[in-house]
């Protein structure tokens, strides 16, 4: 169980040293759980007493889909990039050795998808903005340095490289007055997301110092937050020592007549079943925030349609909005996680079929890749031939947003930049 102080829970995160007793508590091998290890050398591991007593079942480990959503898999990564950093673990290599390694494969696993550092980080008085990603118009990301960790990581996270420890490979900045001073001079940014890592790890005071400046600009309407704490800390919005303040700064936000969003990722609707989840979940709305759920589609974790129709349920029940449903994005495990894309439209639909109206707000599925955020709207014959039907959701051109085309029917295909125009067509929108 979590620490307890008094009353009031505290917050015990789970990491490397205490990896390979929890690996054993699911079942795990000395063999597996040596490549396990490996695994966790080159993609960042942890979690907390929360999510490992609350929310994954060990009765059913390795194969719970908590348990993966949260722990490295023996086999996440190429066997012989995974079978090297055991060697090595067994062998007792020296650090440095062990660190070039590790940085070499990471280099491999596409650290930095869609352009993120090339193509959109913007330019504050002709200096790159560090820190900051504009690549769509009305929406600005900020990545503050003091909420580049999370309460616990997502096995499948594509932000993967934001906790991994290698500085040449961070977004961040702990600059309030630049943002505020992008934002201020880009009259186009309407919405201004703050993200990370999770930015409710800090505390109250400091996101306060971010968020509250923005408040004066007259052309932005909303703020977001990126966060996974509902599911994987849910005191930090009930009993943690600023809880209260942190509920008065999300009224001060909306009493501003600004929409505060908080962008849920809530991955499987066993998140939504401890009585600490719903009462946070019910605080957060209290304050006039608007929870929007978005998360991926992760093969072993929710590739289930019934688990998709019952999350959107059980958010609408209680108030939220289901948002996103993303495909995994090609960056890290994709190569373990992903689902074809075939097969993740046959999963919408059929999860989209069980829910009522309320909660078809969500769109799905979803690609964030390079050139905008493309849905897959179905398969459909063309000419004779079958094909994908997408249109972009959002797109850096916005002459591209909802505008259908076509790509070549692909059962494999798991990425944008799988696919093929039909014959006789030219390039894909976006990709030419």
């Amino acid at each position: 169980m979590a620490v307890q102080n008094g009353d009031r829970p505290v917050f015990r995160a789970l990491a490397l040293p205490h990896l390979d007793a929890l690996l054993a508590r699911a079942g795990l091998d000395e063999a597996d759980r040596l490549r396990a290890r490996a695994v966790a050398e080159v993609l960042p591991f942890r979690t907390n007493s929360y999510v490992v007593d609350e929310l994954i079942d060990w009765r059913a480990a390795p194969e719970d889909p908590m348990y993966r959503l949260v722990f490295p898999q023996p086999d996440m990564l190429p066997r012989a990039d995974v079978d090297r950093i055991a060697r090595m673990l067994r062998e007792g290599a020296s650090a440095d050795r062990l660190r070039a390694d590790v940085h070499e494969i990471r280099l491999r696993l596409n650290p930095h998808p869609s352009g993120q550092r090339d193509l959109n980080t913007p330019l504050l008085d002709g200096v790159p903005a560090e820190g900051m990603q504009h690549k769509y118009a009305e929406t600005l990301l900020f990545f503050p340095r003091q909420g580049q960790t999370c309460h616990a990581y997502c096995s499948y996270c594509f932000r993967w490289p934001q906790f991994v420890g290698e500085p040449d490979l961070r977004m961040a900045s702990g600059d309030a007055e630049a943002l505020t001073s992008y934002v201020r001079a880009h009259p186009e940014i309407t919405s201004v997301l703050i993200t990370g890592g999770d930015p409710l790890i800090m505390s109250s005071a400091v996101l306060a110092r971010y968020v509250e400046p923005l408040l004066e600009i007259p052309h932005l309407e909303s703020v977001r937050l990126g966060t996974k704490a509902l599911s994987y800390w849910p005191h930090r919005f009930l009993t943690d020592p600023d809880a209260d303040e942190l509920l008065r700064l999300f009224e001060r936000v909306v009493r501003g007549g600004r929409n505060l969003a908080l962008m849920g990722h809530y991955s499987h609707p066993r998140e939504l079943e401890p009585e600490p989840a719903v009462r946070a979940l019910r605080r957060v709305q209290d304050t006039g925030a608007v929870v929007r759920c978005q998360a991926p589609l992760i093969r072993g974790v929710n590739d289930r349609a019934e688990d998709w129709a019952v999350l959107w349920r059980r958010l609408v029940a209680q108030g939220a909005v289901p948002y996103y449903m993303f495909v995994e994005r090609d960056t890290g495990p994709q190569d373990y996680f992903a689902v074809p894309l075939a097969r993740a439209h046959e999963l919408f639909r059929e999860a989209y079929a069980q829910v009522s109206g309320l909660a078809r707000t969500v769109r799905g599925p979803i690609m964030s890749a390079t050139p905008g955020k493309v849905q897959v709207d179905g398969v459909a014959e063309v000419g004779g031939r079958r094909a994908f039907v997408l249109h972009y959701v959002q797109a850096r051109d916005p002459e591209l947003v909802g505008r259908p085309f076509f790509a070549a029917y692909d059962p494999d295909a798991r990425w944008l930049t799988d696919l093929k125009p039909l014959p006789g067509d030219g390039p894909l929108p976006g990709l030419d």
